[in-house]
C-alpha cells in the first residue's frame, strides 16, 4: 500500500496531469472490453471451487482445459474489437490534445497487449484462489509493487517520451506477473495442464452461467470506465486525472479487503457444493461485516483528513480530487457489504434473474449521469449517483438472496447492517470532535489518526463482533503470539 501510494505521486508528477489523465482514460477503453474476461474469471472461480468441493479431479482437469480454450477465443474477440471499434472511438470521440494523439495510440496498443496477456492467465489465477493458496498472492503482490517502484526510477531518469515509456514498462510488469502465476500454478496443481478438450454440455453450462453473469460484470464496467469516458467527453483529461487519482487511492486501500475476501470466497462456494447452507450463510454474514470493518478501519482517517493527506502526498492537488476521493471511498464501503452476497448468489449457478435485476439497476449509472451532466451538474454528480444506486442494489441483493439461498432478511439487517452502522457512528464521534475543533495541520492529523484507530479497535471488537467472533480472535492471538513467546 505504501509503495503504491508513493508510485502514484511520482508517476503523476513525472507524467503531468494531462498525460496522467490520458493514460487513465485510454486504459479505460481497453478495460471496457474486460467485461468478457471478468465474466469468465468469475465463472472459472465458481466451477473450480465447486469441483474441488465435490473432490472430482477428473472433471476439474477437464473444466480447466475447456476454460483455457474459451479464453483463447475471447482473446481473439477482444483483439478484433479493440483494434476496430475501440481504435475508432479513441481517435474520433475522445478529448485528447492534438500533440498527444500519437502517444495516446501508443498507450492504447500496449494496453491491449497487457489485457490479452492477463486474459490468458486468468484460469491459472482462478485455480490458485480456488485452492485457497493465499500465500502465493502475498508473494507475487510484493514482487509486483517492487517492479512498479523500479518503473518510477526509469520514468525519472530516462528522457524518452514519459507516457510511452510508462506504457511499455507497465506491459513488462503485467507479462512478468502473469507468467509467474502460470508457472507456479502449473507446478502446484495437477489440473493446471492444458490438453485440448471439448465437451458440448460443459461448454454450454459454463457459457450459460457466464452469459447471465455478463450483465452484472458489464454493469460494473459501465459504472467505472463508462463514467470515466463520459467525464472525458464533458470535461477533458484533467478531470480524468482527478478521478484516476481518487480511484488509485481507493484501489490501494480496497485491495487489502479484496485480498481478505479472496480467502473466504472459495469456502462459500464449497459449502454450497456440499449443501451445507448454514455454514455458507454464516460465512456470508461474517464476510459482509468484516469486509466493511477492515475497509472502515483503513479509510476513516483518509475520509476525515483527505485534503491535508493529499497536500502532503501530491503537494499540488488537482481540482475535484478531494471530493472524488471521499465519494469513491464511501461507495466502496457500501459495496464491501455486497461481496459475500454476490458470491453466495453466484455459487448457486442459477443467476439469470439475479443478474437481470441487480445488473439492470447498476446499468442506470450511465444514462442518469449523462442526463445530469447534460443539464449542467458538475463531475462529482456521477459519484453521488453511483453511491445511491449501490445503496439500492445492496437491498435488492438481500431480498433476492432470501429467495435463492434462504438468507434471513431480518437477521442480516440486525446482525450486519445495523451493527456496522451503529459501530461506525460510535467510532466517528471522537475523531469528529477533534476534526471540527482543531485547525488543519500535523497535530490534528496525528490526533485524528490515533483516535480513529483506537476507537476503531475498541468499538469493532466490543460492539461490531459477536461473542464467538471475539473468542476466536482471542484464541488466534493466544496461539500465534502468547505460545510463541513462551517457547
Amino acid at each position: 500500500m505504501i509503495i503504491q501510494l508513493f508510485t502514484v505521486r511520482i508517476v503523476l508528477n513525472t507524467l503531468g496531469v494531462v498525460d496522467y489523465g490520458i493514460n487513465n482514460v485510454v486504459g479505460g477503453i481497453v478495460a471496457m472490453f474486460s467485461f468478457l474476461s471478468n465474466t469468465m474469471a468469475s465463472a472459472s472461480q465458481r466451477f473450480f471451487s465447486y469441483e474441488i468441493g465435490k473432490n472430482d479431479l477428473v472433471k476439474l482437469k477437464n473444466t480447466f482445459s475447456l476454460t483455457i480454450t474459451i479464453y483463447i477465443i475471447i482473446a481473439i474477440i477482444v483483439f478484433i474489437l479493440a483494434e476496430s471499434v475501440g481504435l475508432w472511438f479513441l481517435n474520433k470521440h475522445m478529448t485528447i490534445p492534438s500533440e498527444r494523439v500519437v502517444a495516446a495510440n501508443f498507450v492504447y496498443q500496449f494496453s491491449i497487449l497487457s489485457f490479452i496477456v492477463t486474459i490468458l492467465t486468468i484460469p491459472y489465477n482462478a485455480s490458485i484462489t480456488a485452492h485457497e493458496n493465499m500465500k502465493i498472492y502475498a508473494y507475487v503482490s510484493i514482487v509486483e509493487v517492487v517492479l512498479k517502484l523500479i518503473i518510477v526510477a526509469f520514468l525519472v531518469y530516462f528522457t524518452f517520451d514519459k507516457l510511452k515509456l510508462y506504457s511499455i514498462l507497465m506491459f513488462g510488469v503485467t507479462l512478468i506477473i502473469s507468467l509467474s502465476y502460470k508457472i507456479v500454478s502449473s507446478r502446484l496443481y495437477k489440473e493446471c495442464r492444458f490438453n485440448l478438450y471439448w465437451n458440448k454440455k460443459m461448454f454450454s453450462e459454463i457459457m450459460s452461467y457466464s452469459g447471465w453473469n455478463l450483465l452484472g460484470v458489464l454493469s460494473g464496467i459501465i459504472k467505472n470506465q463508462g463514467i470515466n469516458i463520459l467525464l472525458n467527453i464533458f470535461f477533458g483529461p484533467i478531470v480524468n486525472a482527478a478521478r484516476g487519482i481518487a480511484y488509485q487511492i481507493n484501489s490501494v486501500v480496497n485491495q487489502f479487503v479484496i485480498n481478505f475476501f479472496k480467502s473466504i470466497e472459495p469456502q462459500i462456494i464449497k459449502y454450497y457444493a456440499v449443501e451445507n447452507k448454514n455454514k455458507m450463510l454464516s460465512l456470508v454474514f461474517q464476510g459482509s461485516k468484516i469486509s466493511y470493518f477492515l475497509l472502515l478501519f483503513i479509510t476513516l482517517p483518509v475520509l476525515f483528513e483527505t485534503e491535508f493527506i493529499l497536500t502532503i502526498w501530491l503537494q499540488k492537488i488537482p481540482e475535484y480530487v478531494i471530493i472524488f476521493t471521499r465519494l469513491v471511498i464511501l461507495t466502496s464501503l457500501l459495496d464491501s457489504l455486497s461481496y459475500s452476497l454476490t458470491t453466495a448468489a453466484l455459487a448457486t449457478g442459477k443467476i439469470k434473474m439475479y443478474q437481470i435485476v441487480v445488473g439492470g439497476i447498476l446499468l442506470f449509472n450511465l444514462p442518469v449521469s449523462y442526463l445530469l451532466l447534460k443539464v449542467g451538474f458538475g463531475p462529482e454528480i456521477t459519484m453521488i449517483i453511483a453511491f445511491g444506486i449501490s445503496f439500492i442494489a445492496l437491498f435488492i441483493r438481500i431480498l433476492m438472496l432470501n429467495k435463492m439461498v434462504g438468507l434471513n432478511i431480518l437477521n442480516y439487517l440486525k446482525d450486519v447492517l445495523l451493527k456496522v452502522l451503529f459501530t461506525s457512528f460510535l467510532i466517528t464521534l471522537l475523531p469528529s470532535i477533534f476534526y471540527l475543533t482543531m485547525g488543519q495541520g500535523f497535530l490534528r492529523l496525528s490526533i485524528v489518526l490515533f483516535s480513529c484507530f483506537t476507537m476503531g479497535f475498541i468499538f469493532i471488537y466490543f460492539v461490531g463482533l459477536t461473542f464467538n467472533e471475539r473468542n476466536y480472535i482471542n484464541e488466534l492471538f493466544k496461539n500465534k503470539f502468547v505460545l510463541k513467546s513462551v517457547k
